[in-house]
């Protein structure tokens, strides 16, 4: 009976000791998340996981660049590509454009001229 106890006890110290690790590497693992905001005007590529046409090495799965119209709660966003059509993704799909400053300006301006 007494090895019945102490088989228990172990099983309750290992259960304790795995869910003390589990929070641990959580804790470690959420203070390393980049958190990205995004504003109103922000040009962003975004990324498509269902592209199945032409798989390879060398295609790039992230398309745009996008214009942010809209910052929505709980991380969604919406946005607009250059024929001015506008739809919203999770936040988590796109990330910050960084190409050229000329064809940056174009969209801006192109933005800014339809919403007068």
């Amino acid at each position: 009976m007494n090895d019945l106890n102490v088989l228990d006890e172990f099983c309750l110290r290992a259960y304790e000791n795995s869910a003390l690790y589990k929070e641990k590497m959580k804790r470690y693992h959420d203070q390393r998340i980049e958190k990205r905001k995004f504003v109103v005007g922000d040009l962003v590529l975004l990324f498509n996981s269902r592209l199945r046409l032409f798989p390879g090495k060398l295609k790039s799965k992230w398309t745009g660049p996008f214009l942010v119209t809209q910052v929505l709660p709980h991380g969604a966003v919406e946005l607009e590509n250059s024929e001015g059509t506008r739809f919203k993704v999770n936040g988590q799909r796109i990330k910050i454009y960084l190409g050229n400053t000329e064809s940056v300006q174009e969209v801006v301006e192109a933005y800014f001229l339809d919403e007068v």
